[in-house]
C-alpha cells in the first residue's frame, strides 16, 4: 500500500476504490476506526472458517462493536473493544460456541496482534433469520 498526504489526511488507492483516512471523521475514516474494523472483521472471517470446519456453516454473522474505550491521554490509545457476534446457522449450537470463540481468538491475526495491549471482549448470541 502507498499512502499520500491530502488536505485532510491521507489516502490510498486500492482495487476497490480510494480509501480516505483523516483525523476528521467528516473527511475520511479515522485510524482507530480502521483498527477496530480490522479486528472485528478478522474475527468474523476466522469464525466463519471455524464454523465451516466444524460442519456448522453460518448463514450470517453480524458483528456489533458495542464499546470502544480510549485513554484520556494525548495519544488516546485504544484500551478496550467489545465485539458482539450474532451467529445465524441451523446447525450452530450453543454448546459448541465456546470452542468456536476460543478457536476464533487463537487464529485471528488481528486479535493476536493486540493481545496484551487492548482488552478485546468477545460475546455472542445465536440468532434466527
Amino acid at each position: 500500500m502507498n499512502f499520500h498526504m491530502t488536505e485532510h489526511g491521507f489516502e490510498t488507492k486500492t482495487e476497490f476504490g480510494t480509501l480516505h483516512i483523516s483525523s476528521n471523521e467528516e473527511k475520511g475514516f479515522r485510524p482507530y476506526q480502521l483498527m477496530v474494523a480490522s479486528i472485528a472483521v478478522c474475527g468474523g472471517g476466522v469464525m466463519r472458517k471455524v464454523l465451516d470446519k466444524m460442519r456448522m456453516p453460518a448463514e450470517d454473522i453480524a458483528i456489533d462493536v458495542k464499546e470502544v474505550v480510549r485513554s484520556q491521554d494525548d495519544a488516546s490509545r485504544l484500551l478496550k473493544i467489545h465485539l458482539h457476534f450474532t451467529v445465524i446457522g441451523s446447525d450452530v449450537t450453543d454448546e459448541k460456541m465456546p470452542r468456536v470463540m476460543k478457536l476464533t481468538e487463537k487464529n485471528c491475526s488481528m486479535l493476536q496482534s493486540v493481545m496484551g495491549c487492548i482488552d478485546v471482549v468477545k460475546t455472542y448470541e445465536l440468532g434466527t433469520k
